[in-house]
């Protein structure tokens, strides 16, 4: 069995969102877990929409979210290769030149589906006399150029989808050259999939139909057909894909707070029979792939369950995996993640309890008070409770009027963190300290 190499090919005409994401993790788990290669192929052949930006943008979350890739290439730069097989296959006969105008094409799509037809092109143009053509060309026509598709049922075994077949002669002959001279997705995707030897191309359902046009263009170029992996597409909760969903992407999701191996966890199981559970990394993601789990129907994505799946991810979280990014020891973390939404959270805490406080007395006869009942060490989380209970009984204080003033001497905020946690983690002499109106 040859090695097994699969690609994740964007086009840089947008940010990385929620779907495309999906897409490369299938593929970025799939060459993990067969021990295989991950390509990145930019597809860039649309110059007007194609952006740096886009393009960076994608190479940075890609990055972030571990997608490391062994290889990759660029559509722009294999346009000599592209035109040498178009003129093969002109020469060959599968590819072939049309002048219709877009108005002309869509006049035959209305009255074939007038008369119940498959609104298919009729392939006028393999009709065209010498006059004809002499004719666009006068007119000032530029032909585009579509891919001529042989009789015949086209089938495969999809990993995701199981038997798929097509009769060639429902289906139109795609396009695969404008009239500007610019290259379609269908066909440079074919010659780089051969070429680069891409053996599984896993996608979304919407290329389905793509896929029945592309195994015949394998087929003409003398390429190996790769294995293929429809996945079920995204919706929103609503049940179609909204404009937010279609845009929200990998950046904004990390700028609030959103963990890489969230995403990777909550996708990797959304719409399958497995539970959505925390994995903190790719090799026990990938370990956990089986493509009979994904279900056919499309699966709905939240966001707000996304941040509440982070939320459940932080909150157990194992300190190997985010010691690199905090300033706080084990014991430390181990005790506060519990109460973290994200884990930027944790520097609420650790300014606390390890940085210096300018204590703000509002009410110096109650911190005095309290001072004088704080309770010897050692403390745990019952201790605040039943310190205040008792500073409660002796000033007369409570609600708002007894816990404000306290917070404010121990932390100088008005909100924050939970004290009955807090308390054991300041300790007992920066207690004291802050409670007489000392730094501490």
């Amino acid at each position: 069995m040859s090695e097994i190499k699969v690609r994740f090919a964007p086009s840089p005409t947008g940010f990385m969102h929620i779907g495309n994401t999906r897409t490369a993790l299938f593929n970025y788990l799939l060459a993990k877990k067969l021990g295989g290669k991950f390509m990145l192929r930019i597809d860039d052949t649309d110059f007007a929409r194609s952006k740096k930006e886009y393009e960076d943008a994608m190479r940075e979350s890609l990055k972030w979210l571990g997608f490391n890739w062994s290889e990759e290439a660029r559509q722009s730069a294999r346009f000599a290769r592209y035109d040498a097989l178009r003129d093969k296959l002109i020469a060959d006969g599968r590819i072939y030149a049309c002048y219709d105008t877009p108005e002309e094409l869509q006049i035959k799509r209305k009255r074939a589906m007038a008369k119940g037809q498959a609104p298919i092109y009729d392939r006028q143009a393999l009709r065209y006399t010498p006059e004809d053509i002499a004719r666009f060309e006068a007119e000032g026509r530029k032909p585009h150029y579509r891919f001529k598709l042989e009789s015949g049922v086209i089938e495969w075994e999809d990993i995701v989808r199981g038997h798929c077949q097509y009769d060639a002669e429902k289906l139109s002959d795609p396009i695969i050259i404008r009239e500007d001279g610019s290259y379609l997705y269908h066909f440079p995707s074919c010659v780089d999939d051969s070429d680069f030897g891409i053996t599984h191309i896993v996608r979304g359902e919407d290329h389905v139909t793509n896929t029945a046009a592309q195994i015949q263009m394998f087929e003409a170029i003398g390429g190996k057909v790769p294995t293929f992996a429809h996945l079920p597409l995204l919706t929103g909760v609503e049940g179609k894909l909204s404009k937010r969903l279609g845009s929200l992407g990998v950046r904004e999701l990390k700028a609030e707070g959103v963990e890489a191996m969230a995403i990777c966890s909550f996708l990797a199981k959304l719409g399958t029979s497995d539970a959505i559970e925390p994995f903190y990394s790719l090799d026990e993601l990938a370990d956990s792939l089986d493509f009979a789990k994904l279900g056919r129907s499309q699966p709905k994505f939240d966001e707000a369950e996304l941040k509440h799946f982070n939320t459940k991810f932080v909150r157990n979280m194992p300190y190997a995996s985010v010691k690199e990014r905090i300033d706080v020891n084990e014991d430390f973390w181990n005790e506060v993640r519990p109460n973290l939404d994200i884990v930027a959270d944790i520097e609420a805490w650790a300014n606390i309890c390890y940085h210096e406080v300018a204590p703000i007395i509002e009410d110096k006869a109650l911190t005095d008070l309290a001072a004088s009942l704080l309770p010897p060490e050692p403390w745990d989380e019952n201790t605040f409770n039943a310190w205040m209970n008792e500073v409660k009984t002796q000033s007369g204080k409570k609600g708002k009027e007894l816990f404000h003033p306290i917070r404010k001497a121990l932390t100088a905020l008005d909100n924050g963190p939970e004290l009955k946690t807090l308390l054991p983690l300041i300790g007992f002499n920066k207690t004291l300290k802050r409670l007489k109106g000392e730094k501490a």
